[in-house]
């Protein structure tokens, strides 16, 4: 789902994208900062637009049905009888009153010879990261931040084909990684896009039988899932040469295993949607060094400063937090000056929140957080929007939301430490039910411990990292 809000610059549009799975409350909240007056959605995703307060409007809505791209057979084939498949096309595509279809804007006439064209510095995306705290930001990304970003990854991938590079968009291009390595990278070097509606590793695989992957992006438990998986059937990756991981930890077990089946070095790069999002990146070569995020991308500059101080450098071989400077950093949040001061030093620098040390080489290795987020596959979760979720609950007096480690599939899992009010009884179930309606999947706690109570400072704020050490040893809340 994606919006085009109304421009600094005064004409044309610019794209805000959003998860189409997101709950009804969580686009409300997107759409009040935006203000987007046009939107272009799934149809199936119309309902929850409809479902927004008065005070959210739009001059149009305009619905995508996804079952017009598909073959005439397969369309055929899901209007049969059967329960099966008609559960399939209920899930593909709802009716959506109030719209204009998307075939009708197609056919709609061109834009005049004269019609102004952007320039390289006008705002292309609003693209919203949880960045540093709870509330959502809208990251303004130029067209010139996401060109420059596009024109790194070229550089990175040394020697990848105009027109002849097959990539698998596995990861959802409403995140930074799939926008840029997808819709800006992929379609510079004019390559094939093979989409995906999510990860399946069996349709993958399928797909890898007629057109085998050559630039495979992912996260490293879908690496595991897809190496498993092909040894199992019988399917060769050996096409894929340019195969990158991010947004969380990448395990040396994993890229054991896909180099194992793959043809290429499976390496991993760092980034963050205020960045366009690419920043960091291990060179395609043996010179690669797993555990690190690699080296600056060209044109990027990059600073180790005191967390406390970022105008003191550390010295080399210390760990203090990233700095960024290049053309592919954005120039702010979108209506938020409060926080752009804040993530955006004088000189362009760009403050990521990391925790980094830098070996000899100049390799870099992240090594903590400053900031509190959870990185859950792939995804950012702000503890903070799952705590004011779970507090509305009527059994809950305190709560508080952490990371702990994923030791299955790396990065973490959302878990959440519950004080009950007294004579509640809280069920698992329940606190999970509660939650599902109001977040989208991925920000759903996997755990709940019940705790007496929660650690705090002096001043009253909950102490999240005694919180971790709080529920070490306790045992969730049984499930089912």
């Amino acid at each position: 789902m994606w919006s085009p809000s109304t421009p600094p610059c005064g004409w044309g549009a610019v794209v805000v994208e959003h998860n189409p799975l997101y709950t009804e409350r969580e686009l409300r909240h997107l759409f009040e900062d935006h203000g987007a007056r046009v939107v272009i959605a799934w149809d199936a995703a119309v309902e929850k637009l409809h479902a927004m307060p008065g005070d959210v409007t739009f001059d149009r809505i305009v619905a995508v049905n996804l079952l017009r791209a598909f073959p005439l057979v397969k369309r055929l084939a899901l209007g049969l009888p059967v329960p099966k498949l008609r559960a399939t096309r209920n899930r593909l595509t709802r009716p959506a009153s109030g719209t204009m279809s998307w075939e009708r804007l197609l056919s709609a006439p061109r834009l005049p010879a004269g019609h102004p064209h952007p320039s390289v510095n006008d705002v292309a995306v609003i693209q919203y990261t949880s960045g540093t705290t709870g509330q959502p930001k809208g990251a303004m990304l130029t067209h010139k931040n996401l060109f420059s970003n596009a024109l790194q990854g070229e550089a990175w991938m040394h020697g990848a084909q105009y027109r002849e590079e097959v990539f698998y968009a596995i990861l959802p291009m409403f995140h930074a990684f799939g926008m840029t390595l997808f819709l800006t990278y992929g379609v510079l070097k004019q390559g094939r896009l093979v989409l995906f509606p999510s990860f399946d590793v069996d349709l993958v695989l399928d797909a890898a039988r007629k057109h085998p992957p050559t630039v495979y992006c992912a996260v490293p438990p879908i690496y595991e899932a897809t190496a498993r998986r092909a040894q199992e059937r019988g399917i060769s990756l050996r096409a894929a040469k340019y195969c990158i991981s991010g947004a969380m930890t990448l395990p040396d077990s994993t890229v054991e295993l896909w180099e194992s089946v793959s043809g290429g070095l499976l390496v991993e790069g760092y980034g963050m949607t205020e960045a366009s999002p690419v920043c960091l990146g291990n060179p395609f070569a043996p010179s690669r060094r797993t555990g690190t995020i690699g080296l600056p991308f060209p044109s990027t500059w990059m600073r180790v400063v005191d967390t406390e101080d970022p105008a003191r450098d550390v010295a080399p071989g210390e760990r203090g937090e990233l700095l960024i400077r290049g053309p592919q950093v954005f120039g702010g949040y979108w209506r938020n000056d409060e926080e752009t001061a804040k993530t955006l030093l004088p000189g362009g620098w760009l403050r990521t929140g990391d925790v980094v040390v830098v070996d000899a080489d100049g390799f870099t290795t992240l090594v903590d957080r400053v900031k509190e987020l959870i990185i859950t596959g792939g995804f950012n979760v702000a503890p903070s929007e799952v705590e004011q979720v779970l507090a509305l609950h009527s059994g809950v007096r305190q709560v508080a939301v952490v990371g702990v480690p994923n030791a299955e599939h790396g990065g973490e899992r959302v878990v959440a430490a519950i004080v009950g009010e007294p004579e509640v009884r809280l069920s698992a179930d329940d606190l999970r039910a509660w939650c599902k309606e109001r977040l989208t999947g991925y920000k759903v706690p996997r755990a709940f411990y019940l705790v007496d109570a929660l650690p705090t400072s002096m001043l009253g704020k909950v102490l999240r990292a005694s919180v971790r050490e709080q529920i070490a040893p306790l045992t969730p809340m049984p499930l089912g």
